[in-house]
């Protein structure tokens, strides 16, 4: 019973187990974390774009602004104002200097974002190959898990099998039991140790009630006996 017990705790046991430790779940979890990692990739691409443009559109503004300082430059010579020509000068020479600092960082953005789109290609094509690798072993462990479930109920190792068998064991040896003590009641009845409870009679008293049926049988038969040989006579 013991070695039964722990057969089916131990059934259990592995049942929840493996419940818990499902590697369809598992796979199904890697493969959400991997796609997160390839949104995150394509968010950083469009921010960096984002940025790059913004840079770009910035440098465009200032670069509209450079021929108003030549204007206002020639402006000032001609009005014999040089000191005002050099102003206008030195702020088209500090707007180029602010063009030439976005334009370095538009290139540095672009190159950033080159590498990104990069990174995301090769990431995309191993989150699909995983994707089918994880499809394929799914199916595998499903078809696997079946073919054990069926062995298991086959050979009767699997837990509802030893269930069942538990219960038909119990139920013989219960059967076994019962048929042996009505066969020890019945013994003890027929010798006497034990009173019939509906008849009120011993094996003594069924004993004595046999020898006096015997004699009166006997002396039935001697009574006939006794008739047939006065018939006999008077003949």
């Amino acid at each position: 019973m013991l070695k039964r017990l722990a057969a089916i705790f131990q059934a259990k046991a592995n049942k929840a187990l493996d419940r818990l430790e499902d590697p369809r779940e598992m796979l199904d979890l890697s493969y959400e974390k991997q796609v997160e990692m390839l949104r995150d990739v394509k968010r950083g691409i469009v921010e960096v774009t984002a940025a790059r443009r913004r840079l770009e559109l910035q440098a465009e503004e200032l670069r509209a602004k450079l021929p108003t300082f030549d204007a206002q430059a020639m402006q000032a010579l001609k009005n014999g104002r040089e000191d005002l020509a050099r102003i206008a000068l030195e702020r088209k020479a500090s707007t180029q200097a602010q063009i030439e600092s976005f334009e370095a960082q538009v290139a540095n953005l672009r190159a950033e974002q080159e590498q990104l789109v990069q990174a995301e290609q090769r990431l995309q094509a191993k989150v699909e190959a995983f994707r089918t690798r994880k499809e394929v072993l799914k199916a595998q462990y499903t078809a696997a898990k079946a073919t054990v479930r069926i062995g298991e109920a086959v050979t009767g190792l699997s837990e509802e099998m030893t269930d069942v068998g538990y219960a038909i064991q119990r139920a013989e040896d219960r059967t076994a039991q019962l048929k042996s003590r009505g066969q020890a009641i019945q013994e003890l009845l027929e010798s006497g140790v034990l009173e019939d409870s509906l008849g009120g009679t011993t094996g003594i008293d069924r004993e004595l009630e046999a020898l006096g049926r015997q004699a009166s049988i006997d002396a039935e038969l001697e009574r006939l006996r006794a008739a047939m040989a006065a018939g006999k006579a008077n003949r």
